[in-house]
Formats: C-alpha cells, sequence, structure tokens
C-alpha cells in the first residue's frame, strides 16, 4: 500500500482498533447455512421484481418468501409480522417467528414485540393510532409494557411549549419560531409557515423554502449487520493476519466456524447472511476462478447478433450495511475520472481498450464522497431462453496482504488471493473524534483495471470472467484545496499469443534458412565477379552484408503479415475469434521492425557505398575529320595540325548520367503526401485504433480508443506498398512509355553523341552501353544531325547493335583477370599526380599527365571493344535461365571477357533506378519507426522525406566525384 504522511499508519491503526471492538458485537449476529453444489453464475433479480409475500435478501441478492403469518417489510429487505401478530423471535430475514395476539389485544407495540389493547383504534400496521398531537405511550418508566396503550396530549401551554416528535413516541420543544412569532407551538394566520417554520407576515423572511434536517435512530437487522462487517474487511484492503484479531480475521473466523451451514446460491464461498468477500482462504485457486468455466455468452462485432455491449452491474450498500440499490455501472459509477457519458460508457464496449487518466482535487474528493459506497460487480447476460443472469466479477486487490505479504502483487496468479467487493474512495476512516471533522487521511481507488481474456481458440466470442484489478493509495490531507490525486482507469483484452508465436517463430526459422541460402548464393557470385576464389576476411564480411539484406527482407515480410493478419481479422470478424496483443505483447513485434529497419538501413548503406565508388569510363570513338592550319607560337609560322575531337559531347553524356543517379520509379515527394493524406484526412488512422469498429471516421464526442502499434505498422505499410505500386506500374506503363524513359533516353544520347560507356561495378563484372554511331560522326551539324535521324528512321544505314544488324546495346560484361590488369595500370594515371614513366613524361605537368592517361583508356578500351588485342579479346552470348533467375554467371572468364545481352538495362543497378525496392522498403521502414516510436504519422513523414532529401544530396555530390575523377570530367562543368 503506497501511504503519503507518516500520519497514515496511526490513523488507521486507530480505526483498526475501534473495528476490533465494533467487530465483534456483529459477530454475535450471524447466521450462515450450507450446499455442496458450486457456481458462480445465479439468475439475475431486482428487488422490485419481488412477490407481495417475498423479500429481497441483501446477503444472497434473491427473492426470499417470507414464513408463515409475515409479509415483506416497507423496505422490501427484511419480514415483518402481519398485523394482529407478534414478533416472539427474530434472527434476520424470513428467520422470525410470529404468534397471534389474544382477542382483548388485537394491537401490537411499535417494536412489534408485544401485543397490546389500543383504545384509539388501530392502523394498517395492526399497530395503536393516537389522534394529532398526542404521543403513544406503550410502557411504563422502568420499561413495562402496558396492558393497553395511553394517548397522552402533549402540553402546548406557555410553562412547556411542546407538540409530538416524528415518530410520535415523545413529546418534545416546539421550534423556537413558533413561540417567538406567537407564543405557542401553532403558527396561525397571519403569521407564515414554511420549511417547518413559523415566520411573522410582518418580518424578513428567507424567499426560499428552508429544508429541516431530520434524525431518527435506525433498528439494524442481522444482514445489515454482516454487510457492515465486510464492508469494515473490505475497508482494511481485505488483509488477513492470522496473529491480528481485526474485522477480517472476525470475519474469517465466523465463516470457519459456520462450515456446515447452507451457502447462497451453491457457492461454497458464500454463507447465507454473510456477503461474499473471498474467494477461499487459500492460495492457489485464482487460475481456477479465472480460466477453468467460460461464460456462457457470445460476443459478436458484426451481423444479426451484434453483442459488443457488456452489461456489468453492481449491488451497492453503504458503509452501515444497508443495501442501497441494483445499478449498472455505466455513467462513470466506477471511473472517478469526470468525462461526458458517451465516452464513460465507451469502457463497456467489448473489444475497445479504453483508456482514462486524469488528476482529481482532494478537496472534490472529499466533496463527492463523505462516505464510503461498497460494490459487488456481476456481468449481466441472457441465456438461451431469454433469461437474465449474472455471474460474479472477482477483484484483484493489489494492497491485500496475506500474512504481511502482498501476495496479489507477485506475477505468479497461483499465489493471488481475489475478493469480491470494493469501494472507490474511504474519507471515514481517517476522521478521529469527530465523524464531521476533515480526516487526517483518505484512501482512493487511484488504479481500476478491468481486463477480459478470450477463451483460446474459440469461435463464437466466448470469454473468461473478467477481472478487476485494484490498486488504492492513502493520502495525508495537509490542504485539501492545493493537493490532487492521479487517477486512471482502463480496460484491456487479451488471449493467448503463444500459437501466433509459434507461427512467427516458424515463418522467421523458415524465411531465416532461405535468407542463408540466397546470401551464399550472392556471396559465390561476388566471389566470381571480383575473380577471387580464396574464402577470407572480406569475404566472410561480405556474406554478413548480403544476409543483412535477405534477413531485413525476412523481417519485413514476417511483420508485414503478421500486422496484415491482426487488421484483417480483428476488425473484419462478426463473433470474436481474435483479439489484439497487448502493448506489452507487442514489444516482439515492435523488435521485429527495428531489426528490419536496422538490417536494411545497412543494405541501403552498402549499395550507396557501391554505387560511389564505381569505375566507369566514357569511350569517345569520334575521329578527327582532317587537317587545319595552325600557327606555331614562337617560330613565326603555321603548319598544319589534327582537327582536336569535341570534349562538349562527352561532358553532355557526363551531365545525362550525373542526372540520372537518383533517378526512382516513384515521385519520392508525392509518395510521403498521398500516404500522409490518406492517414490523417481520409481517415486510414483509424482503422488502427484498438475497437471493434472498421469505419475511417470518428465523431468527435465519441471515446477515441488507443492505437495499436501493430495495426499503425499494418496500415502504414499497406497504404505505402499500394501507392508505391500504383506509381511503379503507372511509370513503366504509362510515364515511360509516353512521357519520358530517363534510361531509354541515356543509351540513345549515347549513340547520337558517338559514346560508349564502359562501367565496372566490381573488379571483373560491369556494364557496357554500346553509344557508337552508325553514321560514324556525331559532331555534326544540324542538318547533317537530322539527315542521319531520317537516314536511320528509313532503316538506310546499318543499326546500333554491337554486332552487325543486331539492335543490343547494352551488355553485361565479365571481365578476365588480364584485361582487368591492363585497365588498373592505366587508370592509376587518372588517380595519381605522376604516373608511370613508361606512359607518362617525367616533366609533364599534372594536367598534361591526366590527358594523355584519358587518351590512353580511350584508345585502349576502343582497340578491346574492335578486337585489337587477341590476348585480351572477348565473346558475345546470351545468359542461361537459371543465370538470369540466379543472378550467377556460370562460366568464367579466363582468357577471354564475356559479353551478355542485356535487353533489360540491367546497368540501372548501380544507380537509385534499379534499386527501388530496397529504397522503397527503406523508406516505408523508416517512416513506421518513426511513427512507432513517436506515435505521430505528420512526423515520421516529415523526417522520412528529410532523410530521402539528405541521401539523395549525399548521393549526387559524392557520386558526381566519383564520376569526375574516374572519367576526367572537369567537375565544374556537371551541372
Amino acid at each position: 500500500m503506497v501511504t503519503d504522511g507518516a500520519g497514515a499508519g496511526a490513523a488507521m491503526a486507530s480505526w483498526s482498533t475501534f473495528s476490533v471492538a465494533v467487530v465483534t458485537v456483529f459477530f454475535l449476529l450471524i447466521l450462515p447455512c450450507f450446499s455442496r453444489a458450486q457456481t458462480l453464475s445465479f439468475p439475475f433479480r431486482q428487488p422490485e421484481t419481488c412477490g407481495h409475500n417475498q423479500y429481497f435478501d441483501i446477503s444472497a441478492l434473491s427473492c426470499v418468501r417470507c414464513g408463515a403469518n409475515q409479509r415483506r417489510d416497507a423496505r422490501g429487505t427484511s419480514c415483518v409480522c402481519i398485523p394482529g401478530f407478534q414478533m416472539i423471535a427474530n434472527n434476520g430475514g424470513p428467520d422470525i417467528i410470529c404468534k397471534k395476539c389474544p382477542e382483548n389485544m388485537k394491537g401490537v407495540t411499535k417494536d412489534g414485540w408485544n401485543c397490546i389493547s389500543c383504545p384509539g383504534g388501530l392502523t394498517e400496521e395492526g399497530k395503536c393510532h393516537c389522534p394529532t398531537g398526542h404521543i403513544l405511550v406503550e410502557r411504563d418508566v422502568n420499561g413495562t409494557v402496558l396492558s393497553q396503550a395511553i394517548c397522552k396530549l402533549c402540553d402546548e401551554n406557555e410553562n412547556s411549549f411542546t407538540v409530538a416528535n416524528a415518530l410520535g413516541n415523545r413529546c418534545i420543544r416546539c421550534e423556537p419560531t413558533f413561540i417567538n412569532t406567537s407564543r405557542s407551538c401553532a403558527c396561525s394566520e397571519p403569521n407564515i409557515l414554511t420549511g417547518g417554520l413559523c415566520f411573522s407576515s410582518t418580518g424578513d423572511f428567507p424567499p426560499r423554502v428552508i429544508s429541516t434536517a431530520r434524525y431518527g435512530e435506525l433498528v439494524y437487522a442481522n444482514l445489515t449487520s454482516c454487510q457492515a462487517l465486510g464492508n469494515m474487511c473490505v475497508m482494511n484492503m481485505n488483509s488477513y493476519d492470522s496473529a491480528t484479531f481485526d474485522a477480517c480475521r472476525l470475519f474469517q473466523f465466523v465463516f470457519e466456524n459456520t462450515a456446515g451451514l447452507r451457502t447462497v446460491h451453491s457457492v461454497s464461498f458464500w454463507r447465507q447472511n454473510l456477503p461474499w468477500l473471498f474467494y477461499g482462504d487459500q492460495l492457489g485457486l485464482a487460475p481456477q476462478v479465472l480460466s477453468a468455466t467460460p461464460l456462457p455468452t457470445n460476443f459478436s462485432f458484426k451481423g444479426q447478433t451484434q453483442n459488443t455491449k457488456m452489461k456489468f452491474v453492481a449491488a451497492s450498500y453503504d458503509v452501515r450495511g444497508n443495501f442501497i440499490k441494483w445499478q449498472t455501472v455505466e455513467g462513470g459509477v466506477l471511473q472517478l475520472c469526470p468525462d461526458t457519458e458517451t465516452r464513460l460508457n465507451a469502457a463497456y464496449s467489448f473489444g475497445t481498450t479504453y483508456q482514462q487518466n486524469c488528476e482529481i482535487p482532494i478537496s472534490k474528493i472529499l466533496t463527492d464522497f463523505p462516505t464510503p459506497v461498497f460494490y459487488d460487480v456481476y456481468l449481466e447476460y441472457t441465456d438461451e431462453n431469454q433469461h437474465q443472469y449474472i455471474w460474479a466479477v472477482p477483484v484483484l486487490n493489489l494492497n491485500l496482504q496475506h500474512n504481511k505479504i502482498f501476495v496479489n502483487k507477485d506475477s505468479n496468479s497461483d499465489k493471488w488471493l481475489l475478493t469480491r467487493r470494493i469501494f472507490l474512495v474511504d474519507a471515514l476512516s481517517g476522521r478521529e473524534n469527530d465523524l464531521g471533522s476533515q480526516p487526517r487521511l483518505v484512501r482512493i481507488a487511484t488504479q481500476i483495471s478491468l481486463s477480459i481474456h478470450l477463451v483460446p481458440n474459440t469461435k463464437n466470442g466466448n470469454i473468461y470472467p473478467p477481472l478487476i484489478t485494484i490498486a488504492y493509495r492513502d493520502i495525508d490531507i495537509k490542504d485539501p484545496n492545493s493537493q490532487s490525486v492521479k487517477i486512471s482507469f482502463s480496460v484491456t483484452y487479451e488471449m493467448n499469443q503463444g500459437d501466433a508465436h509459434v507461427q512467427t517463430d516458424i515463418a522467421l526459422g523458415v524465411l531465416g534458412g532461405l535468407a542463408v541460402l540466397s546470401s551464399l548464393l550472392k556471396t559465390a557470385g561476388w566471389k566470381r565477379r571480383i575473380g577471387s576464389p580464396m574464402i577470407d576476411l572480406q569475404t566472410v564480411m561480405k556474406f554478413l552484408v548480403y544476409y543483412a539484406g535477405d534477413l531485413a527482407n525476412v523481417f519485413f515480410i514476417t511483420t508485414v503479415g503478421t500486422g496484415l493478419y491482426w487488421l484483417i481479422f480483428f476488425k473484419a470478424q462478426k463473433s470474436v475469434s481474435v483479439l489484439l496483443p497487448m502493448p506489452a505483447q507487442e514489444n516482439h513485434f515492435v523488435t521485429y521492425v527495428a531489426c528490419a529497419f536496422a538490417l536494411k538501413a545497412l543494405q541501403f548503406l552498402h549499395k550507396l557505398i557501391s554505387q560511389i565508388t564505381i569505375d566507369i569510363f566514357f569511350i569517345d570513338w569520334e575521329r578527327p575529320k582532317g587537317k587545319v592550319l595552325k600557327a606555331v607560337e614562337g617560330e613565326g609560322g603555321v603548319r598544319s595540325a589534327i582537327v582536336p575531337v569535341s570534349i562538349w559531347r562527352t561532358y553532355f553524356v557526363a551531365n545525362e548520367w550525373n542526372e540520372i543517379q537518383t533517378v526512382r520509379k516513384i515521385n519520392p515527394l508525392f509518395q510521403v503526401l498521398t500516404v500522409l493524406f490518406l492517414l490523417e484526412v481520409v481517415g486510414f488512422k483509424n482503422l488502427a485504433l484498438m475497437d471493434s469498429s472498421s469505419s475511417l471516421s470518428r465523431s468527435p464526442p465519441s471515446y477515441i480508443a488507443p492505437y495499436s502499434r501493430i495495426l499503425r505498422y499494418a496500415v502504414s505499410t499497406i497504404l505505402w506498398l499500394v501507392i508505391g505500386i500504383i506509381q511503379i506500374v503507372f511509370f513503366a506503363v504509362f510515364y515511360e512509355r509516353f512521357i519520358e524513359d530517363k534510361i531509354r533516353q541515356f543509351v540513345d544520347l549515347c549513340c547520337m553523341s558517338n559514346i560508349s560507356v564502359f562501367l565496372l561495378s566490381h573488379k571483373c563484372f560491369g556494364y557496357y552501353i554500346h553509344g557508337r554511331s552508325v553514321h560514324g560522326h556525331a559532331d555534326t551539324n544540324m542538318e547533317e544531325m537530322n539527315l542521319n535521324l531520317k537516314r536511320e528512321a528509313e532503316n538506310l544505314c546499318s543499326q546500333r547493335g554491337l554486332v552487325p544488324n543486331t539492335e543490343g546495346q547494352t551488355f553485361q560484361i565479365a571481365i578476365s583477370d588480364q584485361m582487368r590488369q591492363h585497365y588498373d595500370r592505366i587508370h592509376e594515371t587518372l588517380t595519381r599526380k605522376n604516373g608511370p614513366a613508361r606512359l607518362l613524361s617525367s616533366s609533364a605537368s599534372t594536367f598534361e599527365q591526366s590527358i594523355k592517361a584519358y587518351h590512353t583508356m580511350n584508345k585502349f578500351l576502343g582497340s578491346f571493344i574492335d578486337h585489337v588485342h587477341k590476348e585480351m579479346d572477348y565473346f558475345i552470348k546470351d545468359k542461361l535461365l537459371l543465370e538470369r533467375i540466379l543472378g550467377v554467371e556460370f562460366m568464367e572468364p579466363m582468357e577471354k571477357s564475356i559479353f551478355y545481352n542485356d535487353e533489360g538495362y540491367s546497368f540501372s543497378s548501380v544507380l537509385y533506378y534499379g534499386n527501388e525496392a530496397t529504397l522503397l522498403i527503406y523508406d516505408l521502414l523508416f517512416f513506421c519507426v518513426v511513427d512507432l516510436a513517436c506515435q505521430n504519422f505528420i512526423l515520421a513523414a516529415f523526417l522520412t522525406y528529410l532523410q530521402q532529401e539528405i541521401f539523395r544530396f549525399i548521393r549526387n555530390t559524392v557520386g558526381q566525384k566519383n564520376l569526375a575523377s574516374k572519367t576526367l570530367v572537369d567537375q565544374r562543368f556537371l551541372i
């Protein structure tokens, strides 16, 4: 139990001492009974449904027939003798004995125990009647019953000023306003009688009726005393200590010593006349109570048999043990936090996870709950025959101590001790000396949780008995106006997630095994492409990187499948068969999503680094068109020189390559904004609420359930993937075909520019775009350019393919090790300031060395394509179907390089364009991870677009520098 002050313990101890003295008196009034059959359900009865000769048993909560010569009393909660019969024994309820009065004494005393002669006549209840202003005298001064009742007139004269009291059994002094106004006990005209007071017509009197408090003594029956004893035990947190004889110990003592008597409704824990406080006095019964017997009722979300309303009712009692009434818990009966009735009642809509938190001033608590009210909570349901029944709802009181141990705080339900009765606020126990004074402390139910557990493998929406978990807190009162307390009320739903976890683990195991095979295959292909047969540390690291990417896909597929399962089966089900995982049960799922994102981010970074470090060179096929006369500086003469080939075509192609580096098959900004629009504006985010509704809109006054992280992930991924796929399909089917295809346009540009592109993504593997012009020259004027295009359109020239009379311009290439070595020797001069002595003059400038290296590389690659080097020749072939599927080349380029026909423009794999799936999933996972962490779709969308732009900037910037360094294109011309 949590306490807020040192005075809390002392105050509660004083109350316990008082309880011991009082409850001993109650023990003498207890009569219990017996039964051997056991059930926790019984018919639902209201007091007004009891017959004329039946009374409502506040302990058994049922109608019980009164005995012979008896009828129910005015309150309907016990029996009394009929007129003309005296009571000779009364043990509460129907357990009274009535005896007929003699003919000469037909009246009965007010207490019903004696017969008496009534000279003034009888009332309908068979009691003596006296005229107005008289009091009834039935006993003499020593208590002896008179044989004949006497009606005494109260003296209203000036010497006494007395009148009969409300009960008619005493003469009391008149109200002072009567005496002051009329000097009598009568308020005659022209004086004014209002609110039980008399005012002079000539004076000032209050403008409204003044209510007059009236006090009387209550005669408690045994049933009420038993309830009061139970209430004292409940206020003591149902705590039991064998060494302390307090209210709960006394209750348990009485319970144990009446084991041979009859029980109520066949519940072994419920004895007649005693309230039902415990589910047994031994630990270990909780699992049997909570999961042994399902409730005989079904719940469904949709259809003709829709049933989503949980009808909880409570039998309420005051602190003295009086039964107040049956009442539904709707309207905030068990919820201290104020709210609209619609939102409060949403707590009892089946399938709606409910959470309510607030902070309430202590002053309001003391005003609204001056005395505690106790509740026995039941779940009302209707059986197949349309008969109403109620099922007792067990309570897990976290403050309960069993032999000074907080057993209900243990995570093991076998150690729990379940109870029945609860209260919300106890401001009575903390009052000292005067019940009208401010309490030193108040005990408040700060946490109330209602948990509903679905029966495993049910198809009809069966549940186990709900469980109320309650925690109290003692507040030491110093200044009620400045103090406050935090209150929470929640309703949670849970089901056994064991099967779901097993299925998820199986999926991860199977797909994870396939991911290992896929990664091994990719590693083998990578080893083939770098021309290294050795397994070294680099190979292991490469395998781990590939495995990270494949494992990311495994986690992604598993989480998307899991999210779809819960979204479809929970929201679309009619009869309830599944319930959403609780927030604590979602942790495994969130971990899987985090793993998918981390591994996918690693894969993305690996691809990014690979793309910005590729080897690339633009082969210029253009040849000089002749010679020109050129002045020789310093010699004063002229001489003929070769016409230089223009570099602008190379710059133009380089710029186009630079632009398509980050071209994607989708529009990232459109993707983010569309998904955000569908979630926030259209209302798809409402599908992620933990309720049974499938509507995309919610009315403002209605309760908005908390979001399920699994459903948020499911809705986000579905929308993201659907929008992404629609964009890709539109891009491929319509945009690229009728508007613009930048990849094909780049290949066409290369051909028109008479420039080929030589790419090496691996040491011995890459791509080749054959851009050699079929017209011989591309550096020409507009007229000749148009003429060339016209000739090509009319098939008056050869085709563009590398192989004569073919259209194949793009190839995957696997080069031999000798070819790579020669390439590297030339390439070194492009990356070093001083090249080898055999290639460059040691006295030449860095710029001249680079120019010479460029021409050397251009000449070498051009001659390689033209089959000039027989020792480094190549041949062209088609890839096998299996090679295309696996992405591995079976044939190793030993003496000759291999050019594979590639009609799919696979060189785009070194661009964003060819990695759209990776980028799409990475962006999606980034969006979902941010949302799962912040529960904010707008923030997730903003950060997702921001990181897209950051990585696009990095890719463009670093890729541009790599392009300039590898191709010798001046970076200043890359715009």
